[in-house]
């Protein structure tokens, strides 16, 4: 699959918010998303929970303590954060507006709660939901990672049917039964968010205006 290329230097980033339930494959989408895109960089949430197999430091997550974390909060530092099966996970405002002056797309991994907080202070942000074919596939999916005891898989279906059923809160559905239909719809957002009009006009404005000149 060829890169997306951006259509040019556009006036200002465009934040995405993509949300899913557990096992929905929204990791794995994202990451092929940010090697096919090009000036698009995904934000690295701050979590209290323990790192797992094969995470890492400020690639991953940014992994701090409860006093870290609430010392954030209480300076505003958060543009959205929520607790999530009793961890806390958070995003640094100060960065993801700094990404968006520079003209880079922006992607935030959170949940549902967080896409509201953000949508509310950005009304610009674009809502994108990756969802699974079926209950059934994602019970499955849960299943095969063979990380969690039945009881946390039964915690996390609950959770998922609880998030699912905000749907109707995002501007894009893109369902995951296969993956590589599921990443070009992500990337079809972008491309199409890209050739906007006012993107364009800032984007191209010599062109524009050469194609107007009189012969």
């Amino acid at each position: 699959m060829n890169n997306l290329k951006a259509s040019g230097q556009g006036p200002r980033g465009t934040l995405y918010v993509i949300s899913a339930p557990s096992g929905a494959g929204k990791t794995s989408l994202v990451r092929a998303l940010e090697r096919e895109a090009e000036n698009l960089v995904v934000s690295v949430s701050h979590t209290t929970r323990a790192p797992r197999a094969g995470e890492r430091e400020g690639t991953d997550y940014h992994f701090i303590g409860e006093l870290d974390f609430q010392r954030m909060l209480d300076d505003g530092a958060f543009l959205e954060h929520a607790e999530v099966f009793d961890h806390h996970y958070g995003t640094s405002r100060q960065w993801v507006l700094e990404r968006l002056d520079e003209a880079l797309d922006v992607i935030l991994e959170i949940d549902w709660q967080g896409a509201q907080q953000v949508h509310t202070q950005l009304a610009e942000s674009v809502r994108i939901m990756i969802l699974p074919p079926s209950q059934a596939v994602l019970e499955t999916r849960l299943r095969t990672r063979g990380q969690d005891s039945e009881q946390v898989v039964a915690r996390r279906m609950a959770g998922a049917v609880a998030e699912m059923s905000h749907y109707g809160d995002f501007d894009y559905l893109v369902i995951n039964d296969d993956f590589e239909c599921a990443l070009k719809d992500l990337l079809a957002v972008i491309r199409g968010r890209r050739v906007r009009q006012e993107f364009q006009l800032a984007a191209c404005s010599n062109l524009l205006k050469g194609l107007l000149e009189t012969v």
